[in-house]
């Protein structure tokens, strides 16, 4: 192995052994205490040193690193004190997720690292949003993200990197090619001679390099890093490595041919550096049996210590909180003409505004946001010059700038993971999907990296995803969806559903002062069809409280979105009957006490959503009745959805799908039990 110094000191070279040194003595440590039975698992990066050590050094102490679960020389290298890392590891109460998560799988502000995911590619787009935010603040940083060959693989990979590329941003993509995932060879995982080969493709500079030379991986580095601060442009970088212990230590390495082993131990980083050192005179035996002996020391003081850290003590009352960034939402009254002290709920004295329809009153909101928080970035395909799909955004780039309001490419997953980026790096994101069913190719950046955030370590998640949903127009199967359901049983989320052109801007001004990821579905037949008096100005809609549209006492309906007109107007042409109407507004958290009051009053619910009948929302709500109201129904709970099929598009079939078609024959049912 070949290393060239250039012009760095004996000192710089000494500190760089000491990086390499201490990780591997960490590592060779958890091997031991993995054969005494001290610790269950174990993902060992001996041989990749250099990687980690050399490229985080390269990087300047406030610029982000994404590192995968083979890295500990990112951790080590920027100065995460190895007790804290032990805590971590053995889920003791003071590591860094509280002993929720495992491994590598957490962030630290403090030090600029955020940790993966297990599902290795998503962590790539988060790095465009964190280079995105440093883009608009006008910052010249750098962003580092690590990934495997087998992550090459994954459309988060391509996703991310094509983004970087089409967007100019400043991201290192570091691709750790080990040689294997868990047991497949690199000849099973793809057919081009070199990853670095992939870059062309994306229209960004490829480098290769050696991964075990600390000095080649330190420069290289350090060259891209600075160029790419003054001249913001994506860089792929392999480095060709190779992984000397199994994927974790329980798999082992017998697949591994013997003789490729031994090779490879030939190319230690570790050992092929301190024998350069010895070569320069600047290493001598006594000084590394000294600094041997003294890391050893540390590490068994700082892992000991660790192991007498508390352990977490289940207070389910904490981990509810937890699932959700601190946030108290402090409701903004629209302008009030009369009474300024009148509250929120009562519209009735308050400056009438404009009659909007509904798409309207999303667009107003819109420009409302963008003027209240200049640090909130729209995202979506089509969004900017031409509007969106629904023309919903039109005027906004005129007013706000293509830098706020981002046309994307077709890369949902991408995008979501974008906005966890530019939320973590100080920025709020509001994505929006063309149609809510697009959504599934956004959907593990959602439920695993946006959802679970604070809960695993602290970090709020300061991105809504705009869901343009539901039936009525003939769109058939993959433009009609109900599919808020996959979503209100995921911790972490909240839901919003408007049902009016009043609520649609208030809930949606709502969603994005809260830090925390919301879920905005908007139907589109209501887009046009509606419309409403909406008031001029800021005000916001309390997120969980449900309007009760109707009193009566023969029985509640309890709905939300389409499912409320479809209510009003059986409604209108049934005067006579006496009806309690809920429209829920927002499903998580949803307004049980509303319900609870609901159903004392009448004794008998029926529950209406245009999404399936199996396993919609509404049946979290009919079970939550029968458990918590038993006592005040005089009849079941009943359910009213659409069938438990795809959705048609021919206008007859559409139509005996949806829920509205059963409504009567439902309530009659109701009625006489």
């Amino acid at each position: 192995m070949h290393f060239d110094r250039k012009d760095k000191n004996d000192t710089t070279l000494l500190n760089l052994y000491k990086q390499l040194l201490y990780p591997r003595m960490i590592e060779e440590k958890m091997l031991i205490l993995l054969r005494q039975g001290r610790i269950g698992k174990w993902f060992s990066g001996i041989g990749q040193e250099a990687i980690a050590v050399g490229s985080t050094l390269a990087m300047n102490s406030a610029e982000y690193i994404l590192p995968m679960h083979r890295n500990l020389g990112v951790f080590t290298a920027r100065q995460v004190p190895l007790r804290k890392l032990m805590a971590q590891w053995q889920g003791k109460l003071t590591g860094f997720t509280k002993g929720r998560d495992r491994s590598f799988h957490f962030g630290t502000q403090e030090h600029k690292i955020i940790g993966m995911i297990s599902h290795l590619g998503p962590q790539m787009a988060l790095a465009d949003g964190i280079a995105l935010a440093d883009l608009l603040a006008g910052n010249p940083a750098a962003t580092l993200v690590f990934t495997g060959e087998g992550a090459t693989s994954e459309g988060d990979f391509h996703e991310a990197i094509n983004v970087a590329s089409v967007w100019n941003l400043p991201v290192i993509f570091l691709i750790e090619n080990n040689g294997y995932g868990l047991s497949t060879p690199i000849s099973e995982q793809y057919n081009c001679k070199y990853l670095v080969d992939r870059a062309l493709g994306y229209g960004i500079e490829g480098i290769q390099v050696d991964g075990n030379n600390i000095l080649e991986v330190l420069d290289t580095m350090s060259a891209v890093a600075e160029k790419m601060r003054n001249d913001p442009k994506p860089v792929l970088i392999e480095c060709l490595t190779f992984r000397m212990r199994g994927h974790e230590e329980a798999s082992g390495t017998k697949y591994v041919p013997q003789e490729l082993l031994e090779a490879w131990a030939k190319k230690d980083p570790v050992s092929n550096f301190e024998a350069y050192l010895f070569e320069q005179n600047i290493l001598t035996s006594t000084l590394v049996s000294e600094l041997k002996s003294k890391f050893k020391r540390e590490i068994e003081e700082e892992i000991e210590s660790a192991f007498q850290e508390p352990e977490p003590v289940a207070n389910p009352e904490t981990e509810l909180a937890d699932m959700y960034a601190p946030f108290i939402q402090q409701v903004i009254a629209p302008a009030s003409q009369n009474r300024p002290d009148q509250s929120s709920s009562d519209r009735s004295s308050f400056n009438p505004g404009r009659q909007l329809r509904y798409l309207d009153a999303i667009a107003d909101a819109l420009r409302i946001a963008m003027t209240e928080h200049p640090n909130l970035v729209l995202m979506g395909q089509d969004i900017a010059d031409y509007g969106g799909a629904f023309k919903i955004t039109s005027g906004l780039t005129e007013a706000f700038g293509k830098d706020r309001v981002r046309n994307t490419p077709i890369c949902e997953s991408a995008i979501v993971g974008a906005g966890l980026g530019l939320s973590i790096n100080g920025y709020k994101a509001l994505v929006e999907m063309q149609f809510a069913d697009f959504v599934t190719c956004g959907f593990n950046q959602i439920v695993n990296n946006l959802a679970k955030t604070h809960y695993r370590w602290g970090e709020k998640a300061d991105v809504v995803i705009r869901m343009p949903t539901g039936a009525g127009t003939g769109a058939g199967p993959f433009h009609s969806q109900s599919n808020e359901a996959w979503f209100t049983k995921t911790p972490g989320l909240k839901v919003v559903y408007p049902a009016f052109p009043y609520d649609a801007k208030g809930l949606l001004l709502a969603a994005i002062e809260d830090p925390n990821p919301v879920i905005y579905f908007e139907h589109k037949y209501l887009y046009r069809s509606l419309s409403g008096q909406v008031p001029e100005g800021l005000y916001t809609v309390e997120i969980g409280k449900a309007n009760v549209l109707k009193e009566g006492t023969a029985l509640s309906i309890v709905t939300y979105g389409l499912g409320v007109h479809w209510a009003l107007a059986y409604l209108n042409e049934h005067p006579d009957l006496a009806v309690t109407l809920i429209d829920l507004c927002s499903l998580q958290p949803w307004d049980k006490e509303a319900v609870a009051a609901a159903v004392k009053k009448t004794g008998k619910v029926l529950v209406l959503h245009e999404d399936t009948l199996g396993s919609g929302f509404g049946a979290e709500i009919a079970a939550w009745i029968a458990e918590h109201c038993f006592e005040h129904l005089d009849a079941p709970v009943m359910r009213c959805g659409s069938l438990d099929t795809a959705i048609p598009m021919n206008k007859t079939l559409e139509e005996s799908f949806l829920a509205k078609s059963r409504l009567e024959e439902t309530i009659e049912k109701l009625k006489a039990y």
